[in-house]
């Protein structure tokens, strides 16, 4: 069954309501009103709304009361100010309270609706996100990993597929793409998830100090070596163990974890006794071991016995997908950690999150989402949250670089249209050429952005959904 949203007018005014309201439902929408600001208040309190329009000032109880218990009790409706000219200023504060918009009276209904449609694509798409999440969390439970991308559902299959065994897998990807969340899925999937999984980070180590850590060392075996203590290979025995960077080890250790491979035994520092053990190995890096291999700074023959299945983590620039997903991710769990309000994120901050490319990966993007929730002190994180790389609309060159292809003496309609073309443009490529996403981000219809792609020679953009 088709779903109607729900509208909820707040005017004092008789006529503005009855106006609005039948032009509401001309549009297909379910429509209430109230005449006062205490009657709207009731009207929160007993039922939800996906958009509520309420004038600014209202007798008794005024516009800003009423966003204050929408955040209370609605905080997932969008909110739509009418405002006289002169109270403008207190409109552009009920925007940062959490307002999504405002309207200046008297203004046309045309304006109205298109508006309200706004708001309700910005519903769907959340409630879209929401949906998926939800059925991804359903299918695939891999400790924390997002993703409704077809990059990611490959990587989710191939986490499917090799779990349940105890085969080698060498996972690869840039730095902050999630490559220890995945090791970590694989054991928690695996037949060995009651068991140890250790974890160790080989970069961190000094190539003397790593050998210790990985096979233990006998009292007395070195400086320092006052008692007998036991290596990650023994911790992790019959579960898994998790070597993260790799490419950072020296040449002697890689003889020694090549041996413990092959035979699956070793002696600990300074010791005689053979131990066996039953690990499953893990590995994660950066680098490109293939050509540390050409360099001759990586065995060939231990490369082999790591890269079994290999698995590539995309980086985040090359999943944008995943991005609004991951930042309502990050917005629940930093909420429940810091013990702070659920945030929503501005249609604003989620143009600005899809624009930007991300060389820190997933990580960049959480540590942004921590620190936008820290610094929002109102139900809406806004731009001036989010760190001031994020915030960057357009690298320093874009905009001289369409400036030099006018001549000083065009007309501004000249400049105007460049700059739409190029900003459908570049919306169009952050969307991989998808119409229907790049209409929703510009707050237009599929056959407006369509005819303005044709005006600009455009129409090679994906036809998809």
């Amino acid at each position: 069954m088709h779903y109607v949203p729900n509208i909820l007018i707040i005017d004092d005014e008789l006529l503005m309501r009855i106006s609005i309201s039948d032009a509401l439902k001309e549009e297909g929408y379910n429509v209430q009103s109230a005449a006062s600001g205490s009657e709207g208040l009731r009207a929160i309190r007993d039922n939800a709304y996906d958009v509520i329009i309420t004038d600014l000032r209202l007798p008794e109880v005024d516009g800003l009361q009423i966003l204050k218990a929408c955040n209370q009790y609605t905080p997932k409706s969008k909110i739509l100010m009418m405002t006289a000219y002169g109270s403008v200023e207190t409109a552009v504060e009920a925007m940062k309270q959490g307002a999504y918009d405002y309207i200046t009276k008297p203004f046309s209904m045309d304006e109205l609706l298109i508006l309200v449609k706004r708001l309700m694509t910005l519903r769907e798409l959340e409630d879209e996100n929401i949906y998926l999440k939800q059925k991804i969390e359903e299918k695939y439970d891999f400790s924390g990993i997002v993703g409704r991308s077809e990059r990611m559902l490959e990587v989710f299959e191939k986490i499917k597929v090799v779990a349940p065994t105890d085969t080698t897998v060498l996972i690869t990807g840039e730095s902050g793409t999630g490559k220890e969340l995945v090791a970590s899925a694989i054991h928690y999937n695996s037949p060995r998830k009651d068991e140890a999984f250790i974890k160790v980070s080989c970069a961190a180590l000094p190539e003397t100090l790593l050998e210790a850590e990985l096979f233990g060392h006998e009292k007395g075996a070195f400086t320092g070596a006052i008692k007998q203590k036991k290596g990650r290979f023994e911790l992790a025995h019959k579960g898994t163990l998790f070597l993260d960077e790799i490419g950072e080890i020296a040449q002697t250790v890689q003889v020694k974890l090549l041996r413990v491979l092959q035979e699956r035994e070793f002696e600990r520092l300074g010791g005689t006794d053979t131990i066996e053990v039953d690990v499953r190995i893990i590995c994660a890096t950066q680098r490109d071991l293939k050509k540390e291999v050409q360099k001759g700074s990586f065995r060939e023959d231990l490369y082999y016995r790591l890269n079994v299945v290999p698995l590539f983590m995309p980086p985040l620039r090359e999943r944008k997908e995943d991005i609004l997903l991951l930042a309502d991710h990050f917005l629940k769990t930093f909420s429940e950690q810091m013990k702070r309000p659920f945030r929503e994120l501005s249609v604003e901050v989620k143009e600005l999150l899809l624009r930007h490319n991300y060389p820190g990966n997933v990580r960049e993007l959480e540590n942004a989402i921590k620190r936008a929730i820290t610094l929002c002190r109102e139900g809406v994180i806004q731009p001036i949250d989010l760190p001031e790389d994020i915030c960057r609309r357009y690298d320093e060159g874009e905009g001289g670089e369409m400036v030099s292809q006018l001549q000083h003496s065009e007309p501004l309609s000249n400049a105007v249209s460049l700059f739409e073309k190029q900003y459908i443009m570049k919306v169009l490529e952050e969307t991989k050429g998808s119409k229907t996403l790049t209409a929703k981000l510009l707050g237009i219809s599929r056959k407006t952005l369509w005819e303005k792609c044709k005006v600009y020679g455009l129409e090679k953009g994906q036809d998809g959904e």
